[in-house]
Protein backbone atom coordinates (compact mmCIF):
# COMPACT_ATOMS: atom_id res chain seq x y z
CA UNK A 1 0.00 0.00 0.00
CA UNK A 2 2.68 2.33 0.82
CA UNK A 3 4.20 1.65 -2.76
CA UNK A 4 1.42 2.63 -4.41
CA UNK A 5 0.80 5.59 -2.38
CA UNK A 6 4.47 6.83 -3.29
CA UNK A 7 3.82 6.03 -6.89
CA UNK A 8 0.44 7.89 -6.76
CA UNK A 9 2.49 11.12 -5.50
CA UNK A 10 5.51 10.77 -8.23
CA UNK A 11 2.58 10.76 -10.88
CA UNK A 12 0.63 13.45 -9.39
CA UNK A 13 4.01 15.84 -9.12
CA UNK A 14 4.68 14.96 -13.11
CA UNK A 15 2.18 15.84 -14.50
CA UNK A 16 1.71 19.27 -12.21
CA UNK A 17 5.08 19.94 -13.84
CA UNK A 18 4.45 19.74 -17.28
CA UNK A 19 2.23 22.71 -17.55
CA UNK A 20 4.92 24.62 -15.77
CA UNK A 21 7.17 23.56 -18.08
CA UNK A 22 5.43 24.58 -20.99
CA UNK A 23 4.50 28.08 -19.65
CA UNK A 24 8.20 28.37 -18.95
CA UNK A 25 8.63 28.11 -22.67
CA UNK A 26 6.14 30.57 -23.72
CA UNK A 27 7.43 33.88 -23.77
CA UNK A 28 6.35 36.67 -21.02
CA UNK A 29 4.38 39.72 -21.62
CA UNK A 30 6.51 42.53 -20.71
CA UNK A 31 5.25 43.97 -17.46
CA UNK A 32 4.07 47.71 -17.95
CA UNK A 33 4.34 50.96 -15.63
CA UNK A 34 2.32 53.89 -16.54
CA UNK A 35 2.76 57.34 -15.72
CA UNK A 36 0.67 60.42 -16.02
CA UNK A 37 -0.39 63.65 -14.16
CA UNK A 38 -2.24 63.71 -11.87
CA UNK A 39 -3.42 67.12 -9.74
CA UNK A 40 -0.60 68.37 -10.53
CA UNK A 41 1.70 65.16 -9.35
CA UNK A 42 3.27 62.48 -11.78
CA UNK A 43 1.59 59.41 -10.73
CA UNK A 44 3.01 56.11 -11.77
CA UNK A 45 1.40 52.53 -10.92
CA UNK A 46 1.18 49.32 -12.38
CA UNK A 47 -2.21 49.28 -13.29
CA UNK A 48 -4.13 52.21 -15.06
CA UNK A 49 -7.69 53.22 -12.67
CA UNK A 50 -10.68 53.93 -14.66
CA UNK A 51 -10.09 57.51 -14.04
CA UNK A 52 -6.22 58.33 -16.02
CA UNK A 53 -7.69 56.03 -19.07
CA UNK A 54 -8.25 59.21 -21.62
CA UNK A 55 -5.30 61.23 -19.61
CA UNK A 56 -1.77 61.97 -21.81
CA UNK A 57 0.59 58.97 -20.35
CA UNK A 58 3.82 57.38 -20.71
CA UNK A 59 3.75 53.39 -20.74
CA UNK A 60 7.47 52.16 -19.20
CA UNK A 61 9.15 48.83 -19.89
CA UNK A 62 9.30 47.52 -16.15
CA UNK A 63 12.06 45.53 -16.79
CA UNK A 64 14.34 47.72 -18.08
CA UNK A 65 13.23 51.03 -17.50
CA UNK A 66 12.54 52.28 -20.92
CA UNK A 67 9.46 53.83 -22.44
CA UNK A 68 7.80 51.46 -24.84
CA UNK A 69 4.83 54.13 -25.34
CA UNK A 70 3.77 57.56 -25.36
CA UNK A 71 -0.24 58.50 -25.47
CA UNK A 72 -1.67 61.13 -26.05
CA UNK A 73 -4.69 61.98 -23.92
CA UNK A 74 -8.09 61.84 -24.78
CA UNK A 75 -10.00 64.51 -27.20
CA UNK A 76 -13.06 66.18 -25.78
CA UNK A 77 -15.71 67.05 -27.87
CA UNK A 78 -14.90 70.89 -28.54
CA UNK A 79 -10.89 69.18 -29.54
CA UNK A 80 -12.79 67.00 -32.19
CA UNK A 81 -14.90 69.22 -33.76
CA UNK A 82 -11.74 71.80 -33.76
CA UNK A 83 -9.77 68.92 -35.45
CA UNK A 84 -12.83 67.60 -37.92
CA UNK A 85 -12.30 71.08 -38.98
CA UNK A 86 -8.84 71.37 -39.86
CA UNK A 87 -9.32 68.13 -41.42
CA UNK A 88 -12.07 69.27 -43.75
CA UNK A 89 -9.66 72.33 -44.25
CA UNK A 90 -6.78 70.67 -45.40
CA UNK A 91 -8.61 68.41 -47.26
CA UNK A 92 -9.97 71.75 -49.33
CA UNK A 93 -6.46 72.87 -49.87
CA UNK A 94 -4.69 69.57 -50.77
CA UNK A 95 -7.67 69.51 -53.26
CA UNK A 96 -7.30 73.31 -54.79
CA UNK A 97 -3.63 72.50 -55.16
CA UNK A 98 -4.04 69.20 -56.98
CA UNK A 99 -6.47 70.81 -58.83
CA UNK A 100 -4.09 73.51 -59.93
CA UNK A 101 -1.53 71.17 -60.81
CA UNK A 102 -3.25 68.93 -62.99
CA UNK A 103 -5.01 72.42 -65.13
CA UNK A 104 -1.21 73.58 -65.23
CA UNK A 105 0.58 70.62 -66.08
CA UNK A 106 -1.70 69.58 -69.57
CA UNK A 107 -4.57 72.20 -69.87
CA UNK A 108 -4.48 71.69 -73.35
CA UNK A 109 -3.77 67.99 -74.40
CA UNK A 110 -5.88 66.89 -71.77
CA UNK A 111 -9.73 68.52 -72.26
CA UNK A 112 -10.67 68.55 -75.23
CA UNK A 113 -13.73 71.14 -74.46
CA UNK A 114 -15.00 73.45 -71.65
CA UNK A 115 -16.95 70.37 -70.32
CA UNK A 116 -13.98 68.32 -70.14
CA UNK A 117 -12.55 70.94 -67.83
CA UNK A 118 -15.26 71.66 -65.68
CA UNK A 119 -15.57 68.06 -64.60
CA UNK A 120 -11.87 68.49 -62.99
CA UNK A 121 -13.59 70.88 -60.59
CA UNK A 122 -16.60 69.17 -59.83
CA UNK A 123 -14.93 66.84 -56.60
CA UNK A 124 -13.32 70.34 -55.49
CA UNK A 125 -16.68 72.44 -55.63
CA UNK A 126 -18.77 69.58 -53.80
CA UNK A 127 -15.91 69.09 -50.84
CA UNK A 128 -16.68 72.97 -50.26
CA UNK A 129 -20.22 72.81 -51.17
CA UNK A 130 -20.18 69.98 -48.05
CA UNK A 131 -17.97 72.13 -45.94
CA UNK A 132 -20.76 75.11 -46.48
CA UNK A 133 -23.20 73.07 -45.55
CA UNK A 134 -22.00 71.60 -42.38
CA UNK A 135 -21.06 75.35 -41.05
CA UNK A 136 -24.33 76.72 -41.32
CA UNK A 137 -25.79 73.52 -39.56
CA UNK A 138 -23.49 73.80 -36.66
CA UNK A 139 -24.19 77.54 -36.42
CA UNK A 140 -27.62 77.32 -36.38
CA UNK A 141 -27.43 74.38 -33.72
CA UNK A 142 -25.36 76.53 -31.37
CA UNK A 143 -27.39 79.47 -31.83
CA UNK A 144 -30.22 77.64 -30.76
CA UNK A 145 -28.72 76.05 -28.31
CA UNK A 146 -27.65 79.36 -27.07
CA UNK A 147 -30.74 80.96 -26.82
CA UNK A 148 -32.03 78.00 -24.70
CA UNK A 149 -29.12 78.69 -21.98
CA UNK A 150 -30.14 82.29 -22.04
CA UNK A 151 -33.49 82.12 -21.65
CA UNK A 152 -33.06 79.80 -19.03
CA UNK A 153 -30.39 82.05 -17.57
CA UNK A 154 -32.94 84.71 -18.05
CA UNK A 155 -35.66 83.22 -16.11
CA UNK A 156 -33.67 82.24 -12.91
CA UNK A 157 -32.84 86.04 -12.30
CA UNK A 158 -36.64 87.18 -13.12
CA UNK A 159 -37.32 84.79 -10.33
CA UNK A 160 -35.02 86.13 -8.21
CA UNK A 161 -32.41 83.04 -8.40
CA UNK A 162 -28.88 83.23 -8.54
CA UNK A 163 -27.37 81.97 -11.96
CA UNK A 164 -25.16 78.71 -11.26
CA UNK A 165 -21.29 79.00 -12.39
CA UNK A 166 -21.66 75.93 -14.62
CA UNK A 167 -24.97 77.40 -16.54
CA UNK A 168 -23.13 80.68 -16.93
CA UNK A 169 -19.94 78.51 -17.93
CA UNK A 170 -22.03 76.89 -20.67
CA UNK A 171 -23.63 80.09 -22.02
CA UNK A 172 -19.16 81.35 -22.61
CA UNK A 173 -18.65 78.27 -24.14
CA UNK A 174 -21.77 78.07 -26.52
CA UNK A 175 -21.09 81.79 -27.81
CA UNK A 176 -17.73 81.03 -28.40
CA UNK A 177 -18.04 77.71 -30.28
CA UNK A 178 -20.42 79.78 -31.82
CA UNK A 179 -18.04 82.64 -32.96
CA UNK A 180 -15.66 80.20 -34.26
CA UNK A 181 -18.32 78.17 -35.91
CA UNK A 182 -19.24 81.53 -37.76
CA UNK A 183 -16.04 82.37 -38.78
CA UNK A 184 -15.18 79.12 -39.95
CA UNK A 185 -18.69 79.66 -42.39
CA UNK A 186 -17.97 83.12 -43.36
CA UNK A 187 -14.12 81.01 -44.30
CA UNK A 188 -15.64 78.46 -46.33
CA UNK A 189 -18.02 80.49 -47.80
CA UNK A 190 -15.13 82.70 -49.55
CA UNK A 191 -13.56 79.90 -50.48
CA UNK A 192 -16.43 78.96 -52.70
CA UNK A 193 -16.69 82.67 -53.86
CA UNK A 194 -13.06 82.27 -54.98
CA UNK A 195 -13.37 79.02 -56.61
CA UNK A 196 -15.62 80.37 -58.60
CA UNK A 197 -13.45 83.02 -59.79
CA UNK A 198 -10.80 80.06 -60.34
CA UNK A 199 -12.54 77.90 -62.39
CA UNK A 200 -13.53 81.25 -64.82
CA UNK A 201 -10.62 82.35 -64.64
CA UNK A 202 -8.60 78.92 -65.82
CA UNK A 203 -11.93 78.79 -68.52
CA UNK A 204 -10.88 81.75 -70.05
CA UNK A 205 -7.17 80.78 -69.96
CA UNK A 206 -8.58 77.50 -71.89
CA UNK A 207 -10.60 79.51 -74.64
CA UNK A 208 -7.77 81.59 -75.22
CA UNK A 209 -5.13 79.13 -75.85
CA UNK A 210 -7.84 77.12 -78.17
CA UNK A 211 -8.94 80.10 -79.88
CA UNK A 212 -7.15 80.01 -83.65
CA UNK A 213 -4.21 82.55 -83.74
CA UNK A 214 -5.00 85.78 -85.44
CA UNK A 215 -8.27 86.21 -84.14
Amino acid sequence: MLGIAVLAVLSWHAQAAQPAKKKANTPATPKKLYCWDQNGQRTCSDTLPSEAVNQARDEINASNGMRSAEIDRALNADERAVAAAAAAQQQADLAAEQTRKRTDQALLTTFQSEDDLRRVFAERTALIDNNVQTARYNVASLREGLITLLRDAGNRELAGQKVPDKLAGDIQKRHNELIWQQRLQASFERQRVELDGEIEQILQRYRAMRAPSGT
